[in-house]
């Protein structure tokens, strides 16, 4: 923590009364503060964010960065929201400013962050292209002072074609900044780091610095070919100890953390029974695998007489507001979504995670359990609902992967 700049060090201590900084925090500040590119690997709700942040805040104050200097770049607009409060104090403690830029912003905020350039900005990659065309955007200005790029949940955008998308618009940043810029992934699931880190370097790749930073991971030896990553305690799927185990080699699994439990229901409305019948009281989230079930369950639901909010792409602005401002302020209810609300946003009063059927992988599964047993005292938890045989079967076969610490390797599709 030494290394940080001091007023930062201040307000870490007593406004937000840590006593010290986590392992991957501490680990992270030393190749971020060198410029270096990096992923940076730790468990949901491990502190990336401020892994990614508080150094970076300090280059920014010891360079004099002028402009935007760190451009914060993740997957979902519900995420950028949840994020924006948060990065605004860190970098108003420092004298700078944090602006949030998505397609729900007006054009009157969009006018005043143009104007102001914010020394961080949150948005997405559509957002930062559609910038970079727009001809009521100085791109060439707005981003000379560019030095950083942090791309959180990297793993979701490597797996698929917005990967792609995403290292090109990056491509772009760096010649407009006229410098090489450092990227740094955040991602908690991930079964080959070092290779997300060499697709995430795109050009650099071979010519700039950069390194997994992961305390309490072990990782397979490069070239070794093997998918599998030894979790650190306290992941979920990861042994007491960190031990590493591998359903490739057959090794033994000890038992995971984390109450889950498998159940057959048949049906979306005796699913809403369930639900509604179960832990009564509690904020209860409901991951369901098409907008479809999303909505029929919400309907069910609200039949049921249970305080209900959706959550999908196909909402309105207004309607995913309230869904998340259900996280910060309701208590008895229950929040019906699909992945959107997988990713990152902080739920840390949420008690339950209930999944329909399964999700795809057992990275996305991790994901979802991590939303649980943030709070002293509880531990993660999951309740799996499968609506037919093959959801039976499909969860059943993923929480086997999972007994063993087995998490998928993100392989960016073909270019």
């Amino acid at each position: 923590m030494d290394l940080l700049d001091p007023i930062l060090v201040h307000h870490v201590v007593n406004s937000l009364g840590w006593r010290s900084l986590r392992p991957l925090q501490e680990e992270a500040i030393e190749p971020v503060l060198a410029g270096e590119d990096a992923v940076l690997l730790a468990p949901t709700a491990g502190g990336k964010t401020e892994a990614a942040a508080f150094p970076l805040l300090t280059r920014a104050q010891r360079q004099g960065w002028k402009g935007t200097g760190i451009v914060y770049v993740t997957p979902l607009k519900a995420l950028l929201n949840n994020l924006h409060p948060r990065l605004e104090t860190y970098t108003g403690w420092v004298g700078r400013t944090a602006g949030l830029w998505h397609g729900d912003i007006a054009a009157t905020r969009r006018r005043r962050i143009l104007a102001e350039r914010p020394d961080l900005l949150l948005t997405t990659p559509e957002s930062l292209e559609a910038m970079l065309v727009s001809a009521n955007v100085d791109h060439r200005a707005f981003f000379s002072g560019l030095h950083s790029v942090v791309v959180d949940e990297v793993h979701a955008f490597a797996g698929d074609d917005r990967g792609w998308h995403l290292l090109a618009v990056l491509e772009r940043l760096q010649k407009v900044a006229g410098r090489p810029v450092q990227r740094i992934g955040l991602s908690a699931t991930v079964g080959n780091p070092r290779q997300l880190l060499d697709w995430l370097q795109g050009s650099g790749r071979g010519r700039r610095p950069g390194r997994v930073v992961a305390p309490g991971v072990t990782l397979p030896e490069p070239g070794s070919g093997g998918p599998s990553v030894s979790l650190p305690e306290g992941e979920p799927g990861a042994g007491s100890g960190g031990q590493s185990v591998s359903l490739a080699k057959g090794a033994p699994a000890p038992p995971p953390p984390g109450d889950v439990e498998l159940d057959y229901v048949g049906s979306v409305a005796n699913a809403a029974t369930v639900i509604a019948a179960l832990h009564r009281g509690e904020k209860r989230l409901v991951f369901c695998e098409s907008r479809r079930t999303v909505e029929e369950l919400g309907e069910q639901l609200r039949l049921r007489g249970v305080t209900t909010f959706l959550s999908h792409a196909s909402l309105s602005t207004d309607e995913r507001r309230r869904a998340e401002a259900a996280f910060a302020e309701a208590r008895d209810c229950v929040i019906v979504s699909t992945s959107t609300l997988e990713l990152g946003i902080d739920v840390g009063d949420l008690d339950r995670v209930i999944q329909l059927d399964a999700p795809a992988t057992v990275a996305s599964f991790l994901q979802r359990l991590g939303r649980t047993g943030r709070r002293p005292g509880t531990t993660r938890n999951c309740l799996f609902l499968a609506l037919d045989d093959a959801g039976l079967l499909s969860a059943a076969s993923l929480l086997l992967a999972w007994s063993h610490g087995w998490v998928e390797p993100v392989v960016p599709p073909p270019d």
